[in-house]
């Protein structure tokens, strides 16, 4: 939908069926506020739902230009089922500006509806506008105080993480206590909302006929809920997959490689590197710089007695910038050099540029399994 501060805005398809349903909800409210509109009331709900979304996409924002601001890479924006999502791609380097990247959503939040709120001042409460903008002060201050709710994946949660890791000086034991409370709220969601909607606490009731209200309350609960508790999960898988990062380091992951000219036979090439104990192999020019690596899937693609008349250069896939890794990257900055430059095999060089290994994707996804598979420390 647009690149504002240079992130990709997407809006999930579950989106518009959110936006029929508040079309339709609002519209049946406005048909008891101003009678008068008529079938209108539907395009002015419609608006409304727009409107809304508009405020969560700047809610959304607050985030992104704080995690800019703290040089943290934000991916996109989606906006979707019951709200949207920043997707930022590194962890906060210290618990005041994790604090701070999570409140300045439900701030802004909060600071729209105070406009909308002066906004209603200035207008017939009675009107459209009126209307309109007491239902946009109301959502914004339900956004503000659902997010504020002290469980991830909310950005309550992520407050509380931040001031239980300031505390402990542990992230991970900020981020498990927030998870829990997350499914704790998920729970108190499931069983709650449909017991004060019934009793009237929040706000009064209308007629339930055939207990389709009763049926509305528990399915809006279920899925509340449901966001809760998986959001919750996924913090807690995504902060284990945080904590494991460091245990992914090329010059422990790499394959040890024999040099070979482009013309050599595959059984001469797969005999020098039996003898050398490797498992790879880099063709080298005359000077003996790398040139290309010789791909593992095409090798055993080609059978043993044909391996003799087949050169090593047929095939190998030629080496790019992008391809050379350095043996001391690890965590983070080693995803981030593959995820940069996709590719099943990449050279591994020593600081001065001289031949380490090879470092297969694959190798780094086995790695990454048994780490994660691990009982947590």
């Amino acid at each position: 939908m647009g690149r504002p501060f240079g992130v990709p805005v997407y809006v999930s398809p579950s989106w518009f069926l959110v936006a029929a349903l508040i079309t339709w909800v609002f519209g049946d409210q406005l048909d008891r506020v101003l009678p008068d509109l008529g079938p209108a009331r539907y395009l002015v709900s419609l608006f409304f739902a727009v409107a809304f979304y508009a405020s969560v996409l700047v809610h959304e924002l607050a985030h992104t230009v704080a995690a800019l601001r703290f040089k943290l890479p934000v991916r996109r924006i989606q906006l979707q089922f019951f709200g949207g999502v920043s997707e930022i791609e590194k962890e906060s380097e210290t618990p005041g500006r994790e604090f701070v990247l999570a409140f300045v959503g439900p701030l802004l939040s909060l600071l729209l509806a105070g406009a909308f709120y002066l906004g209603m001042e200035l207008v017939d409460p009675a009107s459209v506008p009126g209307v309109l903008l007491a239902g946009l002060m109301i959502s914004n201050l339900l956004v503000a105080a659902f997010n504020l709710l002290p469980g991830l994946p909310l950005d309550g949660g992520r407050m509380l993480r931040a001031v239980i890791w300031s505390i402990t000086g542990k992230p991970m034991t900020g981020t498990i206590a927030a998870a829990w409370v997350g499914r704790a709220l998920a729970v108190a969601v499931l069983l709650g909302l449909p017991m004060l909607t019934h009793t009237g606490v929040l706000g009064p009731g209308t007629d339930d006929i055939g207990g389709m209200n009763t049926v509305m309350d528990a399915l809006l609960a279920a899925i509340l809920a449901a966001i809760i508790w998986t959001g919750a999960g996924n913090s807690l898988r995504m902060a284990r997959l945080r904590e494991h990062l460091p245990e992914l380091r090329a010059r422990t992951l790499t394959r040890r490689a024999v040099p070979v000219e482009n013309t050599t036979p595959l059984s001469e090439a797969l005999r020098r590197a039996v003898e050398a104990g490797a498992r790879a192999i880099v063709i080298v020019d005359g000077h003996g710089d790398p040139v290309s690596i010789v791909r593992e899937t095409a090798i055993a693609s080609v059978p043993e007695h044909r391996r003799p008349w087949v050169d090593v250069s047929t095939l190998a896939h030629e080496l790019t910038d992008g391809m050379k890794v350095s043996a001391e990257l690890s965590g983070e900055e080693l995803l981030d050099h593959l995820r940069a430059t996709p590719a099943t095999e990449y050279l591994v060089v020593e600081p001065g540029g001289a031949i380490y290994g090879v470092l297969s994707t694959l190798d780094v996804e086995r790695a990454f399994v048994k780490a994660m598979a691990r009982p947590q420390s």
